[in-house]
This record gives structure tokens, C-alpha cells and sequence, in this order.
């Protein structure tokens, strides 16, 4: 049954659920710098890298809320990046004040590709390039490039070793379990991409055809943890500080990395390393800041397109979410979006612990 409260009391329900110790003792794993690279990161809770949604205005709103050890990029095209003029690109773009906690993820099919973007990246001041091994959406695999790599292992080394070469900077790679449920091929993959020199690996424990049908296999991430001694974080359906707390005593991993929770309530990084309290209609709050970032970074279209992406997330925070994103789904620019916040959610609107399912799989 789904579980539901109030905004306000939400927050006060939750802690007193939970015993205070586990959560100050989460808080301070979390809270425990990390070094990644020669670099030194002031927190183990990431946001991970999602296309169409980790886009430069949500980063601003992100980092209004605070506490993000570390941002990356939605996907950027290799072949594309070499040649983007960053405030034009919708995909390559940043505030420079982001970069030096941003890490630009690429994807591509061959080293060439990834030698020239890599070499793009670093020369724009980002903290690192994390290489995309887990996209499995049909123009990836076409291309060869994201998931599709899993299944030439030969390939993704090669380009894992050109990168290494042509970059300074720290080398991230988000992989997932494979194109099956052996974790044999993932472990191995894990080794050789430490040897080829990659900083940290950040882990999602699902088979590459998976869209979400089935809950990640968890325990895969300790196999690929203790066969490596470069950081390993560990990625997948993590909506709760129970959830974060698991993820650690099962597997072992260095830090945690949160997708889709991150556009649900980007306050979460805060919330669970420094013990943040939301006051007020945070929700509100969160949609109309979101909308002025979307009007300041994009043009009309991309910024309305860009928001109902974000709407499915959004929604799943409430019990009667299906509602919610059907009256936002007519907006027609920012203004409109900024007038339904503030007639819509409202302060009083029941809350589940863990989103609703029914819109946060999509």
C-alpha cells in the first residue's frame, strides 16, 4: 500500500521512524571526503548523469539546494563536442562556476571519437570526463556506442587507454551489469579498466536491455568493489536514506550515486549529509526556481520540453502525482508553469516516503 502524510510533517515523521544514530552515522560516510584522481571531492553523494535532465538548469537549482559532491552532465555527444559553442549547444553548456565540481559525460563508439572530446573537455576546466558504457537506448546501440560496448569488451578498453592518454584530468566510466546476469564479464571489465588507468567506476547493477522492470541486483556491486582498488560507486532505485545506508553495508562501495531521486528532490544531498530540515512549500519552491533556470538557459521550445521531462520525477513525489503532471502538461511556456506552481502545490498535498512507481519508472 502506498504510504502517505502531509508535506510539513513528512520530514518530522521520517526522522522520528528513524533511529537518529543510523542517520548521523549515514551522514557522516556520506559527509567523508574522497579522493578521485589526485583530486579531492568533499562528498560521497553524486548526482548522476541523466540525458535531457542533469542539464545546466537543474545544476543551478542543484546547487542552490547545496551539498552535491559532485555533477555531471547529461550525455554529450563525442562526435558533436569537438565542434559545440557552449550558451548555444542545449547539451554542452555549463556556468563557469560549476566546473570545478563537473564532470562532462561523453559517449561514443571508437577511441578517435572520444580522444578529440575528452581533449574538449579537459581544455574547458571540467573536474573529469566520465565515458557512458550504460546507455541502452536504440540510437546508442545503433551507434555502437553507450551499453553496446559491454558487448566488445576489446572496444571499450581501447577506449578507455586512448582517454587515459589524452587527458589529464580524472577518467570516470558508468557501466552497467552486461548484456546478461553473469557478473563475470563485469568484473573482468572492472579490472581491465582500472589497469587501462581509469579513476573510478561507477556502477549500475542491471543488465543493459533492463528499462527498469526489475529492481537492480545490489550485491553485483560488492563483486565489482573488491575486485578493484580505485573508487567504486554504486548506482540504482536508491530513494531513501535506508535505501543509501543498504546500498553501503551490502556491498561495500566508496559513495553513492542518485539519478532519478535527484530530480524528485534536490534538496535530498543536503538532507542526508547535513541533517537539512526543507522548511515551507519546498515543492513550490523547487518548480518556479527550476522554471526561471529553464527560461534563463534555453530558448522557449527546449525549455518546455526540458520541464516535462522533469514533470514524471516531479510528480511521483505525491500520492495524486498522475493529477499533478496532467494539469502542468498543459503549460504552454514558464510563465504558465510559475502560475500553476503556485496555484497547485500546496503545502498540505500528501506525500509518499518513496515515490510513486507508477510515474518514476517511465
Amino acid at each position: 500500500m502506498l504510504q502517505s502524510i502531509n508535506q510539513q510533517p513528512f520530514f518530522t515523521a521520517y526522522m522520528n521512524n528513524s533511529k537518529a544514530q543510523d542517520l548521523d552515522k549515514l551522514a557522516s560516510r556520506l559527509a567523508s571526503p574522497i579522493t578521485i584522481g589526485g583530486k579531492t571531492i568533499f562528498n560521497r553523494l553524486w548526482l548522476a548523469p541523466m540525458a535531457g535532465l542533469t542539464h545546466s538548469a537543474f545544476r543551478k537549482v542543484l546547487a542552490h539546494y547545496g551539498s552535491c559532491g559532485l555533477m555531471f552532465t547529461e550525455m554529450c555527444s563525442a562526435k558533436a563536442v569537438p565542434t559545440e559553442k557552449p550558451g548555444i549547444s542545449p547539451v554542452f553548456n555549463w556556468h563557469e562556476c560549476e566546473l570545478p565540481n563537473l564532470v562532462c559525460q561523453l559517449v561514443g563508439a571508437t577511441p578517435e571519437e572520444l580522444i578529440i572530446a575528452a581533449k574538449r573537455v579537459e581544455e574547458e576546466g571540467f573536474f573529469g570526463v566520465d565515458i557512458n558504457m550504460g546507455c541502452s537506448a536504440r540510437g546508442m546501440i545503433k551507434r555502437e556506442a553507450g551499453a553496446a560496448l559491454l558487448k566488445t569488451p576489446d572496444m571499450a578498453l581501447a577506449i578507455v587507454e586512448a582517454v587515459r592518454e589524452a587527458v589529464s584530468i580524472p577518467v570516470f566510466i558508468k557501466y552497467r551489469t552486461g548484456w546478461s546476469d553473469d557478473i563475470g564479464p563485469a568484473v573482468d571489465l572492472a579490472k581491465r579498466f582500472e589497469s587501462a588507468g581509469a579513476d573510478c567506476l561507477v556502477f549500475h547493477p542491471r543488465v543493459a536491455p533492463d528499462k527498469r522492470t526489475r529492481p537492480p541486483k545490489i550485491n553485483h556491486i560488492r563483486y565489482i568493489k573488491e575486485a578493484v582498488s580505485i573508487p567504486v560507486f554504486g548506482n540504482g532505485d536508491i530513494t531513501t536514506q535506508q535505501h543509501c545506508q543498504n546500498m553501503f553495508d551490502r556491498t561495500g562501495c566508496d559513495g553513492i550515486s542518485i539519478g532519478r531521486m535527484a530530480m524528485a528532490r534536490p534538496w535530498l544531498f543536503a538532507e542526508w549529509t547535513t541533517g537539512f530540515m526543507p522548511e515551507g512549500n519546498i515543492f513550490q519552491d523547487y518548480v518556479i526556481r527550476l522554471a526561471d533556470a529553464l527560461e534563463e538557459d534555453f530558448d522557449p521550445i527546449r525549455a518546455l520540453k526540458r520541464f516535462r521531462l522533469f514533470m514524471i520525477y516531479f510528480a511521483a513525489n505525491f500520492r495524486y502525482g498522475h493529477s499533478l503532471q496532467a494539469t502542468f502538461s498543459t503549460a504552454k511556456n514558464m510563465d504558465d508553469v510559475r502560475s500553476m506552481a503556485k496555484e497547485h502545490i500546496r503545502p498540505n498535498m500528501e506525500l509518499s516516503i518513496t515515490p510513486n512507481m507508477n510515474l518514476y519508472s517511465l
